[in-house]
């Protein structure tokens, strides 16, 4: 199947500032793009691209002062099938996990794995030490958090999750993120595209989507608090700790959104 993929952002901008762009698919799955990807910036503007520490494709440009837009749209490939399940997968001790493993057990700026490992081992230190364990964490951060735009904040941690017990979907991966750690289990963040494919479609307007990736039996698997069902269709545009190492626009300077639309929709088959 194909699904195309895009977003157009607007910025109002007092003064030329520095901008950092993770809008780029992810270099995994940008070999199944079916065009080269072009951020389009008006005014004409410079896009400068690097890989990040976490090997993630990024851009940055100087944004000139005034009305700012930001433009990217493409067609990927995609199999159509949904996310891996993690059913019956295994749980790596933490001394055979690889070294790129460790920095996924350890806190970072939204997911407070040491204020929450107590609570973690109290609520799921019974659960069998495999798959269950994950699936147990997902489970409950579902059934205990209440979805919402209205409880967005961009300050809002794992602990003030677990304290309010509501929020976005990126709120719901940062909780389930410091539990699978506070657990020794390796998680990231990640952030991309994900449409109503293969569910009933959404009746709020398109928007990124973030989950999150938790280390099993040598591999990574999605797994999504938020949703809690395998999906068919994510596109990973970036990976990191948390939201901080991926947020999709970073301003060193004012910058105000005046505009955000995304699309994610699966195209018609083609006949042969």
């Amino acid at each position: 199947m194909q699904i195309r993929i895009g977003y157009e952002l607007g910025f109002e901008v007092p003064q030329p500032t520095s901008m950092q762009l993770m809008l780029y698919v992810h270099p995994d799955q940008a070999g199944a793009l079916r065009h080269r990807e072009t951020i389009v910036v008006e005014p004409a503007t410079a896009v400068e691209d690097f890989i990040d520490a976490f090997g993630n494709r990024v851009a940055r440009i100087l944004a000139p002062a005034g009305s700012v837009r930001i433009r990217y749209d493409n067609v990927i490939d995609d199999p159509g099938t949904p996310d891996a399940p993690i059913t019956g997968l295994r749980l790596i001790p933490v001394h055979e996990m690889p070294p790129e493993c460790w920095q996924f057990l350890l806190a970072s700026r939204y997911c407070e794995v040491d204020r929450l490992s107590e609570i973690a081992w109290e609520l799921f230190g019974s659960t069998p030490a495999s798959w269950e364990r994950v699936q147990a964490v997902v489970d409950w951060v579902h059934a205990n958090v209440t979805f919402g735009y209205q409880f967005a904040r961009p300050t809002k941690s794992a602990w003030d999750v677990y304290q309010e017990r509501q929020g976005v979907c990126r709120d719901f991966q940062h909780l389930v993120i410091t539990f699978l750690r506070a657990l020794n289990m390796p998680a990231r963040y990640t952030t991309g595209f994900l449409g109503d494919i293969g569910v009933p479609a959404s009746a709020s307007p398109m928007d990124f989507s973030a989950w999150a990736e938790v280390y099993l039996d040598g591999a990574w698997y999605a797994i999504d608090a938020r949703h809690n069902q395998a999906r068919i269709g994510r596109v990973v545009m970036a990976r990191g700790r948390d939201a901080v190492d991926v947020a999709l626009t970073t301003s060193f300077g004012a910058a105000t959104l005046t505009r955000f639309t995304v699309w994610t929709d699966e195209l018609p088959a083609v006949a042969a």
